[in-house]
């Protein structure tokens, strides 16, 4: 592969060139770019290097922020599974202390009932 027609005499490819004229070209077309304001900013200013590696910097930021959010995010899921497993527990022994009681009330209604039959046949026999 020959190199040397890939870049231009800036070091930069011709396509990236050919991009950034028809850029500005289609700017002015639109009339949002002053025609004389191509010239402002070189070529290089508008597009980074290729070769350089400003880019890892961010890529490890990127890469453990990420990591962060999903240690924060495994944590908070499995604190909620917790409460969801403590929740569940607490409704059943509600739920039992409640149909004991309820069989409590029917065997309190049960001995009322003997207790007024038995209160009954007393004043009967004494009337």
């Amino acid at each position: 592969m020959n190199h040397s027609q890939d870049t231009g005499p800036g070091g930069m490819p011709e396509d990236r060139k050919l991009y950034i004229v028809d850029s500005i070209n289609d700017l002015n077309k639109l009339n949002l770019c002053p025609a004389g304001s191509q010239h402002l900013f070189s070529l290089e200013e508008k597009i980074p290097d290729v070769g350089t590696n400003s880019g890892k910097g961010s890529h490890s930021l990127f890469f453990m922020g990420l990591i962060i959010v999903l240690i924060v995010s495994l944590a908070l899921v499995s604190f909620v599974i917790f409460l969801i497993v403590q929740t569940g527990n607490k409704m059943d022994d509600v739920s039992r202390r409640l149909t004991a009681e309820g069989k409590d009330i029917d065997d309190l209604k049960k001995i009322n009932s003997l207790i007024v039959k038995r209160l009954n046949q007393l004043d009967a026999e004494q009337n």
